[in-house]
């Protein structure tokens, strides 16, 4: 039995958003292949996730000497880096915002790259350790960029650097084009479950 980590990054729901329908048509597809794993939810926008601020590093700088709410801080980010290292694999459905992801994912995001936990240093550099851990990406492009968007690039780089298997599934051009919407959604879901079956 695997553990499939399901990471919501959109503030809206399904109904609005192009990633979370991708994302709701990937987990019952999962659930159909993979009938005895074991699945969670985090979605980003419900969360307190600590954010990268002068109280949560000074926490991480003190040590012993970090004050009761920085090390509440400090045990709510490790927290959300155990969740994700103890799962097998991951689906991040989000929308591109700006040409980049959500500040929110962003955020939760900040929690996994932690040295000693998903890379390490050494004398050749760094390296990751997550093993090859499965990474899929949903991502919901208003525009056509063909993967070479600021978004896409920091997600493949930053999960490569944690040396995961890192994986695109995009839906490009519903806004560019809103009457072609039904059957660019139509590819990117059949995209999606067949992904899900052998994820």
């Amino acid at each position: 039995m695997s553990k499939l980590l399901v990471v919501k990054g959109h503030p809206l729901t399904a109904e609005f958003s192009m990633s979370l329908k991708g994302l709701d048509a990937f987990v019952e597809a999962y659930k159909t292949a993979h009938p005895t794993d074991e699945i969670e939810v985090l979605d980003v926008y419900k969360e307190n996730i600590p954010a990268l601020d002068a109280e949560l590093v000074g926490g991480m700088y003190a040590g012993e000497k970090a004050t009761a709410e920085q090390q509440a801080l400090l045990n709510a980010y490790s927290s959300y880096t155990e969740q994700f290292v103890t799962a097998d694999k991951v689906v991040i459905a989000n929308p591109m915002y700006n040409l980049m992801i959500p500040a929110e994912l962003k955020a939760w995001i900040d929690t996994l790259n932690v040295a000693g936990k998903t890379f390490k240093y050494t004398a050749e550099g760094p390296v990751g350790l997550l093993g090859g851990k499965k990474v899929l990406q949903l991502q919901a492009n208003g525009g056509f960029y063909e993967g070479k968007d600021p978004a896409t690039f920091y997600m493949s780089s930053v999960f490569g650097f944690m040396g995961a298997d890192f994986k695109q599934i995009a839906i490009e051009g519903h806004a560019y084009a809103p009457d072609q919407a039904e059957t660019l959604l139509a590819a990117f879901i059949e995209k999606v479950e067949a992904e899900a079956t052998s994820f």
